[in-house]
């Protein structure tokens, strides 16, 4: 779905994070801007050494409309060598892991590591939806939560659109 993550009515926005939380371009420099001076006073204090790449940490979330924003840190692609693919698969499975520890019952997700890190979006729609199934199906009886893929571009809707139809 092609929207402005942080326009999102969710309990939860995931940011597409830095390894040092320090807010920057894209996505996480958008919920910076948007959710207000807050969520970085927060990450500082939290979380001072930051957040390990293919892992993810929970902050409020200022003035955004959610609740949370979940910080994922994806991995800078390197070809594949470095083990992208289970970082990658980390941030998804970590993040959506915060979001039920925070009781979320939504969450709205970016497409992690396809900006600037030039993670190739068609492998990373397929590694993102291989979590978010996986994660529903481990879900609690009764349990819920709603996930939502935001893409900024038609381009980038169109592929995890395609990928969720194979899916």
């Amino acid at each position: 779905m092609r929207m402005d993550i942080t326009q999102m009515e969710v309990d939860a926005i995931v940011n597409a994070a830095n390894s040092a939380l320090a807010g920057g371009g894209g996505v996480d420099g958008a919920i910076h801007r948007r959710g207000g001076p807050t969520i970085m006073q927060e990450t500082r204090q939290k979380f001072p050494r930051g957040c390990p790449t293919g892992e993810a940490v929970t902050t409020g979330a200022g003035e955004l409309l959610a609740k949370f924003v979940i910080h994922a840190v994806g991995p800078r692609w390197n070809g594949g060598r470095s083990g992208e693919d289970a970082l990658l698969a980390g941030a998804w499975r970590s993040a959506l892991g915060e979001a039920v520890a925070h009781d979320c019952a939504t969450v709205a997700f970016p497409s992690i590591s396809t900006g600037i890190y030039g993670f190739p979006i068609e492998r990373a729609a397929a590694l993102a939806l291989a979590e978010v199934k996986f994660a529903l199906a481990s879900l609690p009886e009764g349990r819920r939560l709603d996930v939502t893929i935001c893409a900024f571009a038609d381009a980038d809707a169109e592929v995890y659109d395609k990928a969720l139809s194979r899916a």
